[in-house]
């Protein structure tokens, strides 16, 4: 298998979807869905604007696709403050991070996406000044090398990642507010598709906006790559208009079954199912059997299968349920319970 091939399921951003910027909500009351976190990010924004002081650090986790980029923009908007965006892998040098915080004003927001791909290093220098507001620079070289320290306005740090154990607890700890984003439910992504549309410009009845958020995976990005792509079906084989006939016929063309599986995600059930008889197996194991790297199974195909009860981890490895056997058309064969290690 081609591991280089998009996925039009894939949640990760492929760099080229610019229509999704002017899609994004500029404020809190524009967003549709995760409402608790919404609501405590109001309660943070008026409490900082009442003691006019800057936002305490926020750390954004959860899987890709639900939002954190949008969110770390609106709370810049709702501060009326600028935003300078970077991410983990980008900043290599402590002096990288040194040059952006030096540029930064009072109550700007430093948006560090991937931030648990952030260099050890890099984090030293980081903990002073999310703490005490403060650079330390180190002058010169051996015996006569001095350190300085710059004292910085206050700033906000929103940090944003898909793996928060890799976040380091001395980093994580200096977050005054840490959320976690959820995968959104029909609903929410309902409206978020049909908002899209009439941005767009784009005719869709209520039907079709339906069996596409249905296929969306519980994520705005996936939900807008599929209008993008019903649109072009309904414009060249339908009448231009997105129906629920249009919208089944598309995904159809494009392999996205009625509960948004691809052909990979397919493949890893059939191969836990047909070779290794449902598991457990390992994940190493189910990678080489299907050509796909381990940390792409782990990282964008299971996430989804776990949320939708298709498949189970445990300590032995993987294993497929009786929902996935269902989906898929398979009899499922009840498992003889393990045999104990102490005779009776």
């Amino acid at each position: 298998m081609n591991t280089e091939a998009p996925r039009i399921v894939d949640p990760q951003s492929d760099g080229s979807e610019q229509i999704d910027n002017a899609l994004r909500p500029k404020l809190l009351k524009d967003i549709i869905g995760q409402n608790q976190i919404t609501e405590n990010l109001q309660i943070l924004i008026e409490a900082s604007q009442q003691r006019a002081d800057a936002l305490d650090h926020v750390l954004f986790y959860g899987p890709p696709g639900l939002g954190k980029t949008t969110l770390a923009h609106v709370l810049a908007n709702e501060m009326n403050v600028n935003i300078k965006v970077s991410s983990g892998p980008a900043i290599e040098r402590p002096g990288d991070l040194a040059a952006i915080l030096s540029n930064l004003s009072g109550g700007d927001v430093l948006f560090i996406d991937e931030i648990h791909r952030l260099g050890t290093i890099v984090e030293e220098v980081l903990y002073p000044a999310m703490e005490d507001f403060a650079l330390d620079i180190i002058i010169g070289k051996g015996p006569s090398a001095r350190s300085i320290r710059l004292k910085l306005p206050r700033f906000t740090v929103i940090g944003a990642t898909t793996r928060l154990a890799l976040v380091s607890s001395p980093l994580r700890a200096r977050f005054g507010a840490v959320y976690r984003l959820d995968y959104y439910d029909q609903n929410a992504l309902k409206r978020i598709v049909m908002n899209a549309a009439r941005k767009l410009e784009i005719k869709a009845d209520e039907s079709g906006v339906e069996e596409i958020a249905r296929r969306s995976r519980g994520t705005p990005r996936v939900a807008l790559r599929l209008l993008r792509r019903v649109r072009d079906y309904a414009q060249v084989r339908a009448d231009g208009t997105i129906t629920e006939e249009a919208a089944k016929e598309a995904m159809s063309l494009l392999s996205i079954d009625r509960l948004g599986l691809d052909e990979i995600d397919r493949m890893v059930l059939d191969t836990i199912i047909k070779k290794y008889d449902g598991g457990p197996v390992g994940l190493s194991t189910i990678a080489a059997s299907i050509s796909e790297e381990p940390d792409t199974i782990m990282d964008v195909v299971e996430p989804y299968l776990l949320q939708i009860g298709f498949l189970s981890r445990t300590s032995q490895g993987r294993m497929a349920t009786n929902l996935a056997y269902e989906h898929l058309g398979y009899p499922y064969r009840e498992k003889p319970s393990q045999p104990s290690l102490i005779e009776s």
